[in-house]
Order: C-alpha cells, then structure tokens, then sequence
C-alpha cells in the first residue's frame, strides 16, 4: 500500500509500512474509555439478581473490555478526517501517520469479532447481542 492510496486526511506525513507501535494499538483503544465501560459492566454483575459463575463472569469482563478497544479502534478511524483538524485529537495514532486507517479498521473489527463471538461461545446469545450493538453505535 503506498501513501498515494490515502487521502490527505488519513495523515499526508504517514509512515506506512513501518512497525506500528504497542502504544499505538493501545492508544486505539482508548484505555480511559475502556476503564469506565468495564466498571459500568462490573457494577452491573454486582447488582443483577443471582449468582454468575467466577470463570463466566471474568470471561464476561473480558469480553466487554476487548468489546470496548474495539468500538475505540472503529470509531477512531471512523472520525480520522476530523480527528486531524482538532488540536485536542490531531496526536492520535491516525491522524498523526502512525498507523494506517486501513490497520485500526482491521484491528477494530478482530477485536469486535472476537469478543462477540467469545461472549456468544461463553456466556450466551444475549449477552453477545447486546455487546454487539453497543460496539456498533457507539
């Protein structure tokens, strides 16, 4: 893929094909958002009515944090173009040519696909539905 094939707001200056870094992927999944989806599905195993097996629910948590990266990742190359004209989002792993548009999109969608499926194999049809459309319209 060569840096033709991008448009000027997918980061002129990119260094396509260079090693993306670990702190790039994890900046694409905006940890501090992640953190307050996790603690809003921890509360909610707490307070629902009976008991969720251990193994379940760390799996379930799991799930739910993966889930959330994902919807970060999707939405960060979904708002790219604007990402790059704000100052307060123009450093982001996107906008400021450190991981390509096509690369977060990819990594977006396995992680959303994963924890999706891992929900629906582990705990059940519901709750993987609901993590589903929560990573869709967030």
């Amino acid at each position: 893929v060569t840096a033709t094939e991008f448009s000027a707001t997918d980061a002129a200056s990119a260094r396509y094909g260079d090693a993306v870094a670990l702190g790039d992927f994890v900046a694409l999944l905006k940890p501090r958002v992640m953190s307050l989806v996790v603690f809003t599905g921890v509360v909610g195993m707490l307070l629902a009515p009976g008991a969720l097996h251990p193994v379940l629910a760390i799996v379930a948590i799991l799930c739910i944090a993966v889930g959330a990266g994902a919807a970060g990742a999707i939405n960060m190359w979904y708002d790219r173009d604007i990402d790059a004209l704000m100052t307060r989002t123009r450093n982001r792993p996107i906008p400021a040519g450190r991981v390509a548009p096509n690369i977060a999109l990819g990594f977006g969608i396995t992680l959303a696909v994963a924890s999706v499926s891992v929900m629906a194999l582990a705990v059940n049809g519901v709750a993987a539905g609901l993590l589903a459309f929560t990573i869709f319209f967030y």
